[in-house]
């Protein structure tokens, strides 16, 4: 299973940008390769994409959405891939996104391109392109801002990984960056 992280800062407050990456309907006008996104429901989007020249689909379901902090998802359906994305506040109104994902290539020029490192860097350029849309518009197209999977276990858990991943983007931003994550009140950095 190939498996990629990526963070970006956008020049734009957390609120605008968690809320914009909340338009999955809008992923295609900086994702590239994908042709569709059709959400059906608050849990449920329906992925078109080409994918190594194959045309690709698949069901995903959002598995865990908190406002400003994180959305995660898994596929329930078609090519197989999961992971989370998460909205750290900076400094000056600024705004770290980090992307991982997990994916299963399949067949061989997946295969290929993955050993490559063409996904890696296929993501790293579909963030530029959604930092490039919210800096140019200066607001967001759209918001929702429900809950969704936030029982007992994955509250739990988030607070479990709260302090190495605090950790990581602090260390992360002062040496990519030269800045510091501002913390606000409560547990961690994503509050």
């Amino acid at each position: 299973m190939g498996s990629i992280t990526h963070s970006i800062v956008v020049n734009a407050p957390l609120r605008v940008v968690y809320n914009q990456w909340t338009q999955f309907e809008e992923f295609p006008l900086f994702m590239e390769g994908v042709e569709e996104v059709r959400q059906e429901g608050d849990k449920r989007l329906l992925w078109k994409a080409k994918i190594a020249g194959k045309d690709k689909q698949w069901e995903a379901e959002i598995t865990e959405q908190v406002p400003d902090k994180r959305i995660a998802w898994v596929s329930v359906d078609g090519t197989p891939n999961a992971g989370e994305v998460t909205f750290d506040l900076m400094e000056s109104e600024r705004t770290l996104i980090t992307l991982t994902m997990e994916y299963e290539p399949e067949g061989f020029l997946e295969t290929a391109g993955d050993v490559l490192g063409i996904p890696s860097g296929q993501v790293e350029e579909d963030l530029k392109r959604f930092r490039d849309f919210i800096e140019q518009t200066g607001k967001e197209t759209g918001g929702w801002r429900g809950r969704i999977g936030e029982g007992p276990n994955s509250i739990a858990g988030a607070i479990r990984q709260e302090g190495a991943q605090a950790q990581s983007v602090h260390r992360r931003a002062r040496e990519e960056w030269g800045c510091t994550p501002r913390l606000r009140t409560g547990v961690s950095a994503r509050n």
